[in-house]
């Protein structure tokens, strides 16, 4: 398992907080929680493209990590790997099928993506037209495209953590990352193309 210097603190943070909860140390709990929080929100409102379900699945994932404390293996996978694995499965018992157009595109990719360059009404009202439009695309994704586009893009997972979260292959994830960014691009308009570039060029 391959990390980054970053991953590599993160998960050594992980690793000193989940050994001190289970000793009982309930700070350690609200430390972890800290350390992962806004990523699995990010990762659920991603998913479920609805505030509250993304908040309430975030819940969930924490009181259910919590309570399994003591089965996460980290000869396994990362911590942050096995809590991605939870928070995506309890997404997809609360999928919705519909189009959100108040959906904060900013909150699905880290906030990574450039607000306008300019104040002028045209400028702005063409932003908001692209961000529409890659949501709206997003939410007609399969959801497994959708899944794996979130992870790759949103979270900078690599194919490999991607097949850990999902359960498949990592060729298999690759692929699905593929084709959701192929289907992205066919489906956007020049607008939300040129966001669509900005978002996977980094």
């Amino acid at each position: 398992m391959f990390l980054t210097t970053q991953q590599t603190d993160e998960q050594t943070s992980a690793l000193r907080f989940i050994e001190r909860g289970l000793r009982g140390d309930q700070a350690a709990y609200t430390a972890l929680y800290g350390l992962f929080a806004a990523g699995v929100y990010r990762l659920c409102y991603g998913l479920v493209l609805n505030e509250q379900d993304a908040e309430d699945v975030s819940q969930e994932v924490f009181v259910y990590a919590f309570k399994n404390l003591h089965r996460y293996d980290a000869n396994k996978a990362a911590f942050k790997t096995w809590l991605y694995t939870i928070a995506v499965s309890r997404c997809r018992n609360t999928y919705r099928r519909k189009r959100l157009p108040q959906v904060d595109i900013a909150q699905l990719f880290n906030n990574e993506i450039a607000a306008p360059s300019t104040e002028q009404p045209e400028a702005v009202a063409a932003y908001h037209a692209a961000q529409s439009a890659l949501v709206a695309a997003l939410s007609d994704l399969p959801v497994n495209l959708r899944e794996a586009v979130i992870l790759r893009y949103g979270h900078s997972l690599t194919y490999r953590e991607i097949a850990a979260v999902m359960d498949c292959p990592p060729k298999t994830a690759e692929s699905r990352v593929r084709l959701a960014h192929e289907r992205l691009r066919h489906v956007l308009a020049p607008q939300g193309q040129g966001l669509l570039d900005e978002l996977v060029s980094f």
